[in-house]
């Protein structure tokens, strides 16, 4: 008996659950005979909380492209930092055996940067067994902050979302012949990725938004001001589009003075659109309002790239492939191959040169001001929002697979 096991984990994306139809499709194409699933990420394997995914498979022919194109987290997530597996070996010599008793062989975990924390510790501990266990990672973020690969899954759909939403947004400000402003607050914590894709809501003849704010640069109030005052004397209306995390000189949140942190130490942020309505609305008294996209940005399937997916689809893929070369502690990554067309390739790195760590948007991909992003981003940007993604609709709504498995009470 060959079987393994996968969970997700972290933030939702509208890619990670093709990430997961990748790994069953392919374990099961390679001969595993069981793909298991953690409901709710580690923590649901340590309570020995599983599913039989190829069960689901087999019972429906259509699950693996319904799941595609399921949002947010089929198996559900959780954020636990596991402990070091040299201090406390209980948990993982726990793990370890009940692996053992299922027969698993491999552990996929899907996430971000605190969950390939789980995937080098994983590694780490089953490596050194007599029957050593695989452990690769898939990654996946819309904050496409992962070191060592191009990008994340979830990321161009996440891109192409904020980026339709501040074309919409611009036609909607335009509409009365009165000065005003509009903040937009996208997500992005310590990376201006998901920020920066605003800049493709513009058209040859609607330069909006004008202003964009990365945390990579120290946000300057007096600029911003300075920079909306001069627009406004050329305009009816502008159109800002800041990070969540942006910071000023002194390296401090704008909007987290009293910020409270999550399990990973992490400031949990949210105000930096109303931080800045008040700051410009003091400034220079005109209509003005801020907007945050919060959550529906994450896993927007309608609106969903079908390069993301159909590549999150592939990495894992590719990620169970490094399982079957009996490779261990691996990240799968995507490589942008050089030349005018798009294309990329698949690749791997050690899971320890990827986790905790942050990869920030390159200072020349920003302006010199620090206002606005450069066309080397936008030409980065493009090509990960192409393509549409076809949702089954039903009664005029989304029609996604039921998650019964995840509306049960939390003890």
């Amino acid at each position: 008996m060959k079987n393994c096991i996968v969970i997700q984990s972290g933030g939702p994306t509208a890619a990670i659950n093709a990430s997961l139809a990748g790994v069953i499709k392919r374990a099961s194409e390679v001969g595993y005979d069981h793909v298991y699933g953690g409901i709710n990420g580690i923590v649901g394997v340590l309570s020995q909380n599983i599913c039989d995914l190829t069960e689901k498979m087999n019972a429906d022919p259509d699950f693996i492209e319904k799941l595609k194109v399921t949002p947010a987290m089929y198996l559900g997530s959780c954020r636990l930092r596991l402990p070091d597996p040299n201090a406390e070996q209980a948990v993982y010599e726990s793990l370890y055996s009940y692996f053992r008793s299922h027969d698993i062989e491999t552990f996929f975990g899907i996430g971000g940067n605190d969950s390939m924390d789980t995937v080098m510790k994983l590694a780490s501990f089953f490596s050194k067994k007599d029957h050593p266990i695989s452990v690769i990672g898939i990654p996946k973020t819309i904050d496409n902050d992962l070191l060592c690969t191009d990008h994340t899954p979830g990321f161009g759909s996440a891109a192409k979302y904020v980026a339709a939403t501040l074309r919409e947004m611009a036609y909607d400000t335009m509409i009365y012949p009165v000065k005003s402003i509009t903040i937009v607050e996208v997500m992005g914590r310590d990376s201006g990725w998901l920020t920066a894709a605003a800049a493709l809501a513009r058209t040859n003849e609607i330069n909006a938004p004008q202003l964009i704010y990365l945390p990579e640069v120290p946000f300057s109030i007096e600029n911003c001001i300075a920079d909306t005052r001069s627009l406004l004397k050329e305009r009816n209306s502008v159109l800002i589009a800041v990070s969540e995390g942006v910071k000023d000189a002194n390296g401090d949140y704008i909007s987290a003075a009293d910020a409270k942190k999550d399990k990973f130490g992490h400031a949990m942020l949210s105000g930096a659109g109303k931080a800045l309505e008040h700051i410009l609305g003091q400034a220079l008294g005109v209509k003005i309002r801020s907007v945050e996209l919060n959550i529906p940005q994450r896993c927007a399937a309608h609106l969903a790239s079908k390069t993301d997916l159909d590549e999150a689809f592939g990495l894992a893929g590719a990620g169970v492939d490094l399982a079957e070369e009996k490779k261990t502690g691996l990240m799968a990554t995507m490589v942008r191959e050089s030349g005018d067309d798009y294309r990329i390739s698949y690749g791997s790195v050690p899971v320890s040169e990827v986790a905790n760590g942050v990869k920030s948007v390159p200072r020349d991909f920003i302006n010199e001001r620090g206002n606005d992003v450069t066309d080397k981003m936008v030409k980065y940007l493009k090509p990960l929002i192409q393509g549409e993604v076809e949702v089954p609709f039903n009664e005029g709504l989304p029609d996604f697979i039921p998650i019964p498995h995840l509306q049960e009470n939390a003890d």
